[in-house]
Formats: structure tokens, C-alpha cells, sequence
């Protein structure tokens, strides 16, 4: 029983939020409208808006869009009233949203860019970036895709300059369904792509490998942020200076607002009163910028000279040059959108090329999973899935790829691809690895191509061979048992590179390890990593003595000295499931921010000896001077061969390992040419 009015509101305001957030959106309406009845008596103009927001917002999850509009009008007048131009800046956002669901597009833009201007003189970076986002989405809808990437790209660059401003908002500052910021990315490559833009697309594509990392870390530094953002033609430009004209009196508006009412002259009381008048008017005259001569004379300007590529792309320039530097290395980008599969190849001396692929998403997801299942599975046959595959990521560039004679691929994959491990493509004869060195990257703005090898390679190799822990995997509890070949696997690697170092069991613990990692240019470690789908915390390497390291946790090594950095006992996709992958291009990007050069992980964890055979052949051929690219080919093709000289060392190295209770490991499988034994591997990072 509360004494006071506003008590009361306010714990039905808390009460409503409850049952919202379970999903009883009936009982969550009732609860706010009862709250409302409260402060519309004797409460203040705050809980009034604050429930009638929300009001507004079940109303828009039942797909009541008129009565949304209508909850939050009345808000956005009591926000305006009292001066909340935060408030304001939502509900215009909000209301935007319901009218693109009502399908009343021209209001849905007039109301973006109301909310747009206010995130802008209210420095909220990333909430102008979404306005300006939805606004370009409805452009394209409207089929003006010029004027849509000309906004798309405003939207990118505002994001790009404030990365790290992270949303922190309160609820009442968040919008009912805010985008993640690399949509706005994946969307603007998306229509770049289909005007065929595709220099462009590429360098948006390598920006939203870096917004997706630090989406997922949430605090990529300062230092790693690319300043360019993406650039603009002058055209677009200029298509933006009279965009900004448009939109100018509501920024006018907004400053004069942000004056305290005490602080006022008259001359601005008035002129605010025009300003508020002159919003009534937005949507025309919207509408006649986009169909006014000047505009329309721009948007033809666009349709000749960017299908010429007249843009001066410092990145692509600058990756084209790193291309060339590696001799025979392509990069290949692909984007999964939801109606179809873009390719795009980078070559070293021809513009980018652009292949499209009538593959839908959830197909191509099914596609990925069957493959995954065939994969960790040596006693099935991985060809016709593995072939499917091969028909859509590689087929398409077939010409392209022999007209280039090229050697190497340079892999940056988006999504659930980045559980596929490109090696093990079958072409209907042989596997792709067959006939080039793969390597997967981040991104290449943050792929150093230019750093050389050591010329003589040492290691810490560290392994947990016994023992028994159980550890929290997700949402299960499971037991992690020392791996049986481990400590013969790093015996044999300190065997084929001199000076190497040994920590076992409980030897190799964190603090033990990692003081010592950046005294090495390779650091080998021979444990369990779970990599999962989620948040960083949820991703681990566990160390012989039993304690953890997550990926949250390697934010603060620094190891600029290691050239390589091996786990050789890595899962993902734990269980079958699958996220998009930003538990591994996490992984990559933290060993590079660390100073790692690259990195060797599995995606499945590899029974049987077969780990030990193919790490034993990658050691053997980068110890004569080859790159980590050609020696992991080697290995790989030394499996898919049945090399006999590796089968017999591996199967030496086994027969002395005791397996307690069991002959597990007494003798090799009769052949290690399945891919389960040798595609779990992947290069990540600069492969020399």
C-alpha cells in the first residue's frame, strides 16, 4: 500500500516492466495503463511520459501501429514540454519505426530525421547512425538506391567516428528495436553490391569485419579504428549538402531548445515558435528535394560515374599492393544475405570482381550444418556436401581464380562460414587445399602482410596430457580430461625445433605460461579451447593446472615478439550450435591485437593421433624455411596421402603413449585421409 500517488505509479511502472520483459505484453498494458490513470491525477509530467512511452511500445509489439503513434504523439508533447530533447529524440525514433510497419514510409523518414538531428546536437553518435540507417533502408525501398548509399555511407561514417561511444542509455533512450550497428554495414555493402559498386562494397565489407569484433568484444581500442570511415563521390557529397539543407531548420530547432526556457530571449522564444510551426511541412518538403532538378541531375551524376569507379579507394590501393607483395594471393569476401550469397574477389592488378549466388540463407546454413556433421564424422563420406559447397563459394570465381594464376587465398569469411573450413571444398576430382594455400584473416585492414618470419623458429609448447577437470561449458557442466597425445605431441615438436621449452600438466598453468610466451615466436599449447557462440567470457583455453583464460581475458597479453600461436585441441560449434562465427573472428583478432602474427586453431577437436600426425608434418616443413601457408598445405596433403614416413613417426611417438583401461591410441586409423583429421585446422592471420 503506497501513501503517496507517484509511489504507486511508479512501482506499476516497475511491475508493468516485469511482465513486459516475460513476454505477458496483456497483463504489461493493463499494468501501464493503470499507472497512467495514477499520474494523470496527481503525479508528474515525467510518469505520464514514462507510461505512456511504454504504452506506446506494447502497442507496437501487438502491431497496434496506429495506437503506438498515438501513445507516443502524447508523450513527445509532454517531452517537448519539458524540455527532455533525449526523450524527444526516442520517441520520434519510435514513432518512425511503427510507421514503417503501418507502411507510411514518407512519415517514417520525417520522423527519422527529426530523430536523427536531435542524436546529432545531442552528440549520441551511434543513435544518429541507426536514424540515418532506417532512413537510407526506406530510400532503397523507395527505389532511390543513389540517394539511399549516399545516406548509408553518412550512417557508416558517423559510426565509424564513435566507435567506442557505446550505447549506454537508459531504457526510456532506447528505441523499441534498435538495429545492431554492422546491419547498417552489411546493408550499405548489400546495395553497393547490387548497383554493382563493387570497390566500394569491398571496403565496407573489411569495415564490417572490424564492427562485428567489436560488437562482439566491446572494446576494441581506439588505436585499431580505421579514420577513413568509407569514402564518398563528390556527388554524394553534394547530394548531402542539400540533404543537410533539408534538415537544417530542425537542427536550428534543437540548439535553441537545448537554452534553459529562464535563459531565452524573445527573439529566440519566437523563432522557436516558427521552427516548431515549420516541422508540419517536413514530409513535403522531403519530398520535393528528392524529385527537385538539382537532385535528380546529382542522382544521374552517380549512375555514370560510379559505374566507372571514379574513387579514389586508399585502401583497396594500399591492399592491391600487399596482394602483389605475396605473390599469387587473392582475397575473397564473402556476404551471406538473406536472399542470396555476393562473392567478392580481390586480385592484385584488375579492379574487384563481384559473383552473385542464388543460394538463400537458411539453405545455406542447412548446407553448413550437414557439412559440419559429415565432417566430424571420418566414418561417412564428406564429398557431395563438401561439393555443394564448392558450388557456391568457389565455382562462381573458377575463371577468375585461373585467369589470375592464383596460388594463395586469402579467406575473409562472414557468418556461419566461418565454421567452414575452405581446405576441405571438393571440386568433384580434389580438395581445394589440393591446389592452393588457404588462409583465413579478420579483416584486411588488420592483417600486417608486410611482417617477414623469423629465420629460425624455437617454441614454448605446453600441453595438459593428465588430469581431470569439470568446467562450465555454456549452459553445461562436462568433464575435460587430459588428452593422451599431448605431451608426445609437444616431445616431438621440441625434437624438430631446437631450443624449445616443455610445460606440462601442472607446470603449465597462467602463471607459468604466460610470463614466458613472448620469450618465443611460437607458443604451442596442447590443451582443450571451447569457443562458443555468446559473449567473450563464454570462450576459454584451459590450462593443464585447471585454471581458464576467456577471451575477455587475452585482451591484456602482449606478445609482440610470438610470430605463431598454435591450440591444437580447439572446438566450436559445441554441440551443433551454431552462432555467426564472432567467437572466432574474436579469437583471431585478440591474438592480432595482442602482437600474434598468427594463429592455428581446430574447429573440432581431433582424436586418435591424428593431431599429432599433422602437427608433426606442419613443424617438420616449416622448420626447412617454408611460409606457415605452404607448411600447413603440406601437412594437410601429407594426410590426405597417406604420407607413411608421418603415419610411422606419428604411430612411434603412439606406441609408447599409456592410455589407462584402454588400447585407444595403440595404432593409428588405417588412413588419415578423411577430412576429420586434417580440415579441423585453420591459418588465421598473416601466413609467411
Amino acid at each position: 500500500y503506497f501513501q503517496n500517488p507517484a509511489g504507486e505509479a511508479t512501482a506499476l511502472l516497475g511491475l508493468g516492466e516485469v511482465q513486459q520483459a516475460q513476454g505477458d505484453t496483456s497483463s504489461a498494458l493493463t499494468t501501464y495503463e493503470q499507472a497512467l490513470a495514477i499520474a494523470l491525477g496527481d503525479t508528474t509530467l515525467a510518469q505520464q511520459q514514462t507510461a505512456l512511452t511504454r504504452i506506446g511500445g506494447i502497442y507496437h509489439l501487438r502491431r497496434q501501429y496506429e495506437d503506438a503513434i498515438n501513445s507516443y504523439q502524447q508523450a513527445l508533447s509532454l517531452s517537448q514540454q519539458r524540455e527532455r530533447l533525449a526523450d524527444e529524440a526516442t520517441l520520434w525514433q519510435n514513432m518512425g519505426l511503427s510507421r514503417v510497419r503501418q507502411g507510411n514510409a514518407d512519415g517514417a523518414i520525417s520522423d527519422f530525421q527529426q530523430a536523427a538531428t536531435l542524436y546529432d546536437v545531442l552528440g549520441y553518435r551511434g543513435l544518429q547512425g541507426e536514424s540515418l540507417s532506417n532512413i537510407a533502408q526506406l530510400l532503397k525501398e523507395q527505389d532511390q538506391p543513389e540517394l539511399a548509399i549516399a545516406v548509408y555511407k553518412e550512417a557508416v561514417n558517423v559510426l565509424e567516428a564513435v566507435r567506442a561511444d557505446l550505447r549506454v542509455l537508459p531504457l526510456e533512450l532506447q528505441s523499441t528495436f534498435p538495429q545492431t550497428f554492422a546491419g547498417t554495414y552489411r546493408a550499405l555493402a548489400d546495395l553497393l553490391l547490387i548497383q554493382n559498386r563493387v570497390g566500394e562494397a569491398q571496403q565496407v565489407l573489411d569495415l564490417l569485419k572490424v564492427q562485428e569484433i567489436d560488437e562482439y568484444l566491446q572494446d576494441l581500442p581506439s588505436t585499431d579504428v580505421t579514420p577513413l570511415g568509407v569514402q564518398s563521390l563528390p556527388s554524394e557529397d553534394n547530394l548531402l549538402t542539400l540533404y543537410d539543407q533539408t534538415v537544417a531548420q530542425g537542427k536550428e530547432l534543437a540548439e535553441l531548445r537545448r537554452i534553459p526556457p529562464s535563459d531565452r530571449t524573445d527573439q529566440e522564444q519566437n523563432r522557436i515558435a516558427t521552427l516548431v510551426a515549420a516541422q508540419q511541412t517536413q514530409v513535403a518538403d522531403f519530398n520535393a528535394f528528392v524529385e527537385s532538378a538539382e537532385v535528380q541531375a546529382l542522382i544521374q551524376a552517380l549512375n555514370t560515374t560510379s559505374q566507372r569507379q571514379n574513387l579514389d579507394l586508399r585502401d583497396l590501393n594500399s591492399l592491391q599492393d600487399n596482394l602483389r607483395q605475396l605473390d599469387g594471393a587473392v582475397l575473397i569476401y564473402p556476404l551471406v544475405l538473406p536472399d542470396r550469397l555476393e562473392l567478392v574477389l580481390v586480385t592484385p592488378n584488375a579492379p574487384p570482381i563481384r559473383r552473385t549466388v542464388a543460394v538463400a540463407a537458411t539453405e545455406l546454413e542447412r548446407a553448413i550444418a550437414d557439412f559440419h556433421q559429415v565432417l566430424v564424422t571420418p566414418q561417412r563420406d564428406p564429398r557431395s556436401a563438401a561439393q555443394s559447397l564448392y558450388n557456391w563459394l568457389i565455382a562462381p570465381l573458377e575463371a577468375d581464380l585461373a585467369q589470375t594464376d592464383a596460388e594463395t587465398l586469402l579467406y575473409a569469411p562472414d557468418g556461419q562460414l566461418r565454421y567452414v573450413p575452405l581446405a576441405a571444398l571438393y571440386d568433384g576430382q580434389q580438395w581445394l587445399v589440393e591446389r592452393f594455400q588457404i588462409t583465413n584473416i579478420t579483416a584486411a585492414s588488420l592483417t600486417d602482410f608486410d611482417e617477414s618470419p623469423p629465420t629460425q623458429y624455437s617454441a614454448l609448447a605446453a600441453a595438459f596430457s593428465e588430469g581431470q577437470y569439470q568446467v562450465n561449458v555454456g549452459t553445461r557442466q562436462v568433464s575435460l580430461q587430459g588428452l593422451p597425445f599431448a605431451g608426445v605431441e609437444v616431445a616431438a615438436l621440441t625434437e624438430v625445433l631446437p631450443g624449445s621449452t616443455q610445460l606440462l600438466n601442472q607446470g603449465f598453468s597462467p602463471a607459468m605460461t604466460i610470463p614466458q610466451m613472448d620469450d618465443y615466436p611460437i607458443v604451442h599449447l596442447a590443451t582443450h579451447a571451447e569457443f562458443l557462440p555468446g559473449t567473450p567470457e563464454a570462450s576459454f583455453i584451459l590450462f593443464g593446472n585447471g585454471d581458464r583464460v576467456t577471451l575477455r581475458d587475452m585482451s591484456s597479453w602482449t606478445l609482440p615478439n610470438v610470430n605463431l600461436m598454435v591450440l591444437s585441441a580447439c572446438q566450436t560449434a559445441v554441440g551443433g550450435q551454431m552462432g555467426t562465427g564472432e567467437e572466432i573472428l574474436g579469437f583471431g583478432y585478440q591474438l592480432q591485437r595482442a602482437g600474434v602474427e598468427s594463429a592455428i586453431a581446430s574447429l573440432w577437436a581431433v582424436d586418435d593421433g591424428g593431431t599429432q600426425a599433422l602437427m608433426t608434418a606442419f613443424y617438420q616443413a616449416l622448420s626447412t624455411g617454408k611460409s606457415k601457408a605452404a607448411a600447413m598445405r603440406d601437412a594437410q596433403l601429407a594426410l590426405i596421402q597417406d604420407d607413411q614416413e608421418i603415419v610411422a613417426q606419428t604411430q612411434r611417438s603412439i606406441a609408447v603413449v599409456p592410455v589407462s583401461g584402454s588400447d585407444r591410441g595403440a595404432q593409428l586409423p588405417s588412413s588419415l585421409s578423411h577430412p576429420y583429421y586434417w580440415a579441423s585446422f585453420i591459418l588465421i592471420g598473416n601466413g609467411l
